[in-house]
């Protein structure tokens, strides 16, 4: 009877010691992770204090971020695409946002795009180019370009619509043009004996399919879609640029110049780094040579995110996983 007592107490404990043991590991887990969280936060708040704190070399006009500025300069770097990605390369949605949040501030009399980028997806590029004639025309505010090492297709798409572009001597720019692009497998489905099965409610439905080749019609649809998003690109230029439709059709074939070439070209403005970028805004603006300036800020809660998806990846980069029309240089 004392051993079946026994047996019957040994079962109701080992439960008891299994739950302690679970418990102790979630504790435990939380405790680890909340350990990195307030690594992280603590980095990077110094990061930020550092930004906060920095300041803008003398012989430009020493401006500290808190103190009202002048001219606001915008980087877009890397590839232009919906989504936001890390604390150097941000997308379109973040880049609209910071336009329209300093294009709306009273105290920024002018604004440079400090650009860096060989351009992105069209609906991308399309909206950036928005946000800037809406600010121009609702508050007439200069805007200025800067393109660094690569201010290429939809880049320079951006950059048109500016008032001024300035360019390294050495920049690459221009590609003025489309791309749509993707994988073709169906010889290699038929080497390993793979084959799909679609079902669709149009012939059209599958089109840019892996795993068969192009029909004609598709080609024409393409080349179509194509040719529209091309010739509001022409357009853009040449409204922009003072130039005749015809002028830009010859050089819009997607090849790409060096800076000096575009300046000649009529496609940039003026030879220069991002302080002469600066200078020209403050002086479209009424400021003056060596005009106060910021750079751009968001929220101080989405820049702790860029920064924890940059140091530690814990975010990570969105990949596309689908064909879009880009005005896109490729080398």
């Amino acid at each position: 009877m004392n051993d079946g007592k026994e047996m019957e107490y040994q079962q109701n404990k080992v439960p008891t010691e299994g739950k302690k043991t679970y418990i102790g590991g979630i504790g435990f887990l939380i405790l680890f992770f909340s350990l990195i969280y307030l690594v992280t936060v603590f980095i990077s708040f110094k990061i930020l204090k550092n930004r906060k704190l920095e300041l803008i070399p003398k012989d430009r006009g020493i401006v500290k971020i808190e103190q009202k500025a002048k001219i606001c300069v915008i980087p877009i770097y890397g590839t232009i695409y919906k989504r936001e990605s890390s604390i150097s390369e941000k997308g379109s949605d973040y880049i609209v946002s910071m336009i329209k949040k300093y294009g709306e501030d009273k105290n920024i009399k002018g604004i440079v795009l400090d650009i860096n980028s060989g351009g992105g997806s069209v609906g991308a590029v399309q909206e950036i180019y928005s946000q800037i004639k809406k600010i121009k025309q609702k508050y007439k505010k200069p805007f200025v370009a800067h393109l660094g090492d690569v201010g290429a297709s939809g880049a320079y798409y951006i950059a048109s619509a500016c008032d001024k572009i300035i360019v390294d001597s050495g920049t690459i720019t221009g590609s003025i043009g489309v791309i749509f692009s993707f994988i073709e497998g169906n010889e290699l489905f038929k080497k390993i004996g793979l084959k799909t099965n679609v079902i669709k409610s149009g012939k059209f439905k599958d089109i840019g399919s892996f795993s068969r080749e192009m029909t004609k019609e598709e080609k024409e649809l393409l080349g179509a879609m194509i040719e529209d998003t091309y010739n509001t690109f022409v357009d853009v230029v040449a409204t922009h640029r003072n130039m005749s439709r015809e002028k830009v059709k010859e050089i819009a074939d997607g090849r790409i110049f060096t800076g000096r070439q575009a300046v000649s070209l009529g496609l940039a403005d003026g030879i220069g780094d991002l302080y002469d970028a600066i200078d020209e805004a403050g002086k479209l603006s009424g400021l003056g040579e060596n005009p106060s300036f910021i750079k751009a800020r968001g929220r101080i809660f989405d820049e702790l995110l860029f920064i924890m998806d940059s140091k530690l990846g814990i975010f990570g980069e969105f990949k596309r996983n689908y064909p879009v029309l880009e005005y896109r240089v490729s080398f």
